[in-house]
């Protein structure tokens, strides 16, 4: 596999990125502006982002939107959207919003109205049932990388402008090997998530669900730890109610939470 994005793999990331930095909530106030998720869910409708699948999108293209709606914790669904879009296109349907798939499901707030095995996947193949289960497992570690590079970037602005002793905290070598191993995690969590992003297309169903299954743990646990350090690196503030650090952490553990993967599921070992 190619792990390099296209141009229009590229475009397709900085128009989501760009949406998501113009109508995400820049603030914990934010989330409970209902004018802002209100031109926020028009302007995800009107891309045609959470019907990707049916306009022939691969599962990279698909967590590419997904990965930057998390960074910027875009309050409107999306990954139960696009998950419909997906089974819809395997039944030779048109999407609906009857269906039972988690067309609500917002991970900035809550995690009420997950459904995680839809009864129309019943209606399909073994192998097309498998796709959907890895794309789906593979949109909540996208989810979780987004979340990990938001609450990184977090962290780094709050420790080039909180001083201490005279100096940035960020300068400070205490600090910066925190930031830094937590860069770490986030690029090996990104290649762990393109390969598996790529498998849904591209390898054998099982291959595809073993490649989401490690991308879940591996992101799941990487992301949780890149939050936590967020909120330390914030200090006390990292623990006030004002403080968007703990909303990561919120969506890093609804992410985990949706489709989750045990060790033990696993046919191949992971250090």
């Amino acid at each position: 596999m190619d792990v390099r994005l296209t141009s229009e793999q590229q475009q397709l990331r900085d128009a989501a990125a760009g949406l998501a930095e113009d109508l995400g909530p820049g603030s914990v106030a934010d989330l409970e502006d209902s004018s802002r998720t209100t031109r926020l869910e028009k302007a995800v409708h009107a891309t045609g982002f959470r019907t990707l699948r049916s306009d022939g999108a691969s599962g990279v293209e698909v967590a590419i939107v997904a990965e930057e709606f998390a960074r910027r914790l875009v309050d409107v669904p999306f990954l139960g959207p696009v998950l419909a879009d997906d089974l819809n296109r395997r039944l030779g349907r048109e999407t609906s919003s009857t269906m039972t798939a988690p067309e609500s499901v917002d991970l900035t707030g809550s995690l009420v109205g997950v459904v995680e095995s839809p009864t129309e996947l019943g209606e399909l193949s073994d192998e097309d049932a498998d796709r959907w289960r890895a794309l789906a497992l593979t949109v909540t570690c996208a989810d979780l990388v987004g979340a990990a590079r938001g609450t990184h970037a977090l962290a780094c602005e709050y420790a080039e402008v909180r001083e201490q002793y005279g100096s940035a905290i960020g300068s400070y070598q205490a600090v910066g090997h925190l930031l830094a191993e937590s860069l770490a995690l986030i690029e090996g969590s990104i290649s762990v998530l393109r390969h598996a992003a790529w498998a849904v297309d591209e390898l054998a169903p099982g291959a595809a669900i073993e490649a989401a299954r490690v991308a879940k743990i591996y992101c799941a646990r990487s992301a949780l730890t890149v939050c936590e350090t967020s909120i330390q690196v914030h200090g006390g503030i990292g623990n006030t109610w004002e403080c968007l650090a703990h909303i990561y952490l919120r969506r890093v553990l609804a992410a985990t939470e949706t489709w989750p993967v045990k060790l033990e599921e696993l046919t191949i070992g992971l250090s």
